[in-house]
């Protein structure tokens, strides 16, 4: 598949999202998290956050909506019928927490070709309504050869 490398550096309309106290604790017990900062108020409370901690990989739920657009824009053409997963690398900064508005913005960052198969590299920048930077990640995406 001929990549278009033409559309790197598009960036995307920030999204927001807002961070939800039973969002926060379905997250954490579909993924198995078990620290009372992630399911109990009172715990998180006691430990001087103002509500629940969202567990690290929450920011896959917050990114999510601003993804989405890079993932369908007609211009960068992703074939989903042929897309595998092919990676994720997050850091962290300020803890994100029930109440938080957290606004992600995309780039597309490389496309490439490599034996067939196309390669969609997304970096995100996550930040919360302070303007504290929360989650910054890079998101690669395989959309296999024919």
């Amino acid at each position: 598949m001929p990549a278009n490398t033409d559309i790197v550096g598009k960036t995307f309309p920030p999204a927001v999202y807002a961070v939800g106290r039973e969002k926060i604790r379905e997250f954490a017990h579909a993924t198995g998290e078990t620290s009372p900062l992630c399911l109990d108020l009172e715990a998180a409370r006691a430990a001087g956050h103002a509500d629940l901690v969202a567990p690290p990989m929450f920011a896959v739920v917050y990114c999510m909506p601003a993804m989405a657009v890079g993932l369908f824009d007609p211009e960068i053409g992703i074939d989903f019928a042929r897309l595998v997963h092919g990676g994720q690398e997050f850091t962290w900064g300020e803890l994100v927490v029930a109440g938080d508005e957290i606004a992600t913005t995309v780039t597309l960052a490389d496309v490439s070709e490599r034996a067939g198969n196309g390669f969609f590299v997304f970096e995100s920048r996550s930040v919360n309504q302070d303007g504290a930077e929360v989650s910054a990640g890079r998101w690669t995406n395989i959309v296999r050869g024919a």
